[in-house]
């Protein structure tokens, strides 16, 4: 079953949604609106006991070590 990624086109509230079935109806956890997009999401694996982003990171000026990025901290 999978975690999807939101973004409602009404209130542009952000939020993820467990999602049984494609014709399963999603709903706006904030406005109760039904007009969402599914966003583009990546993945995550665990690695030596962190979780890492699939594609790398999310800062621009990253320089990932073992205890996160030196920049955001991510």
């Amino acid at each position: 079953m999978p975690m999807y990624e939101f973004a409602c086109q009404r209130c542009g509230h952000d939020f993820e949604e467990l999602v049984y079935s494609s014709d399963e109806s999603v709903e706006c956890p904030s406005c109760k609106s039904t007009a969402v997009a599914r966003k583009i999401s990546t993945f995550a694996f665990k690695s030596g006991g962190r979780f890492v982003p699939a594609s790398g990171s999310s800062c621009s000026g990253c320089t990932p070590g073992p205890s996160g990025c030196s920049h955001c901290s991510k």
